[in-house]
């Protein structure tokens, strides 16, 4: 939606310069309430923890808005508004909220909507019928089960199901790493760069709260945010750790049987609809952050591929960029030579990886133009089955054993031969 975009430019102009509002500018709640103060009306009767902190920095959101107003080349804040809803921007990526099936189901959250004067178009079977919604019409989505889908400007940060929990907004490309892991019930999943915890909360829906989920985050802050994200999203199967990734031992034995791994490291942002608001003629960043950002990166998904137990692994970032993309997973699967491999998923999904090594049209792609989302990569990583040492010692004496047909012309031959 154009209005929290703008929202979430302001508090990310802010963050570049100063820091001290740092994790803050992706916490949707928080972007709502800057939205208030600035764009607005006032807090409303509203602002809860926040309201003092944005009010102790009003004069710095004020300033920042004022350079976004500057750069977008508008005098007024309703002019602004408006650049973020042209046709065909990134702010015209609908509204999808995921239903937490740890609390509810779909068919109830439909019905609760109908009550309330929705009307439910069905599942949507293209992409047309998604781009056509308007007004209080909202459809399925046709490919995730439990993904409900709006128009654009429809905001749910005060509905009931969202503050309970029942809803999770959530943009689709987000969904799929999640989606795409496919955890079972009963499963060890490390989330090696978990917070803000809309992935973790989609983990431990798809394991039904049963197994184990590793989420680690180094941001203390962030990660409070996201304990309380998990507790309202009845989430029980997790276990938080203040901890760089990286510090993680694959020997630990705490995740021997640790056989899934989301791996959604800090990225560029560079595919993110705030983002792209912000500086809508420059998306990519500077040649020296993307090197040091995929560099981290790299060093993050050859880590993850160290653990033992390993068996799928999903490699996702916000980024449009090839350094973080990639040119990162070709790096990974270099390091471990027939290991691992690009596993082949969602074959009628429109937008692939780039062409920049064999077998990257594997990955998958998202951006407002081609899925209607934000701009988005995932990788989906599967061990190389290797063959047991029994299955090995079978086929060994299977090529020792002549076959039936192999006796019979050994015995012709034998009787055939002179003095026989």
């Amino acid at each position: 939606m154009a209005v929290y975009s703008a929202a979430a430019a302001v508090l990310a102009g802010v963050e570049s310069r100063q820091g001290s509002l740092k994790g803050l500018v992706y916490a949707s709640n928080f972007q709502v309430l800057v939205y208030d103060l600035l764009l607005g009306k006032g807090f409303r009767g509203r602002g809860g923890r926040w309201k003092p902190l944005l009010e102790r920095h009003q004069a710095r959101l004020k300033a920042e808005l004022a350079r976004l107003k500057v750069r977008q080349g508008v005098s007024r804040n309703e002019d602004l508004l408006e650049v973020g809803s042209k046709p065909g921007s990134a702010s015209q990526v609908p509204r999808f909220v995921r239903v937490n099936i740890l609390k509810t189901c779909a068919e109830d959250a439909i019905d609760y909507f109908k009550r309330q004067g929705f009307s439910y178009q069905g599942r949507a079977s293209s992409l047309n019928d998604i781009r056509a919604l308007k007004g209080k019409c909202f459809l399925l989505d046709p490919l995730l089960p439990e993904l409900l889908v709006f128009p654009a400007q429809t905001d749910l940060h005060d509905h009931p199901l969202y503050q309970a929990g029942h809803l999770i907004l959530q943009d689709k490309a987000s969904c799929l790493p999640a989606m795409l892991l496919a955890p079972p019930p009963g499963s060890h999943v490390i989330d090696a760069c978990a917070a803000p915890g809309n992935k973790t909360s989609h983990l431990a829906a798809l394991l039904k709260n049963q197994g184990k989920i590793f989420a680690f985050d180094q941001d203390a802050k962030r990660l409070a945010s996201m304990a309380t994200l998990l507790a309202r999203a009845g989430v029980s199967c997790c276990e938080l750790a203040e901890q760089d990734f990286l510090a993680v031992s694959p020997s630990d034995q705490r995740y021997c049987q640790v056989q899934y791994i989301l791996l959604d490291p800090s990225c560029s942002g560079s595919g993110m609809p705030s983002r792209q608001l912000e500086e809508p003629k420059s998306c990519t960043p500077s040649p020296e952050r993307l090197r040091a950002l995929a560099a981290f990166q790299q060093r993050a998904l050859s880590h993850a591929l160290t653990f033992p137990a390993l068996r799928r692994l999903v490699y996702s970032t916000c980024s449009v960029c090839q350094e973080e993309n990639e040119d990162v997973v070709r790096a990974a699967l270099q390091q471990s030579p027939g290991a691992f491999r690009l596993a082949p998923v969602l074959p009628s999904w429109p937008h692939r990886g780039l062409s920049a090594f064999p077998g990257a049209e594997h990955c998958l792609r998202a951006s407002p133009e081609t899925t209607l989302t934000g701009g988005f990569f995932i990788a989906v990583l599967e061990r190389v089955e290797e063959p047991s040492s029994g299955s090995q010692a079978k086929a060994a004496a299977s090529e020792l054993t002549p076959s039936p047909a192999q006796r019979e012309e050994e015995a012709a031959e034998a009787a055939a031969a002179p003095g026989t």
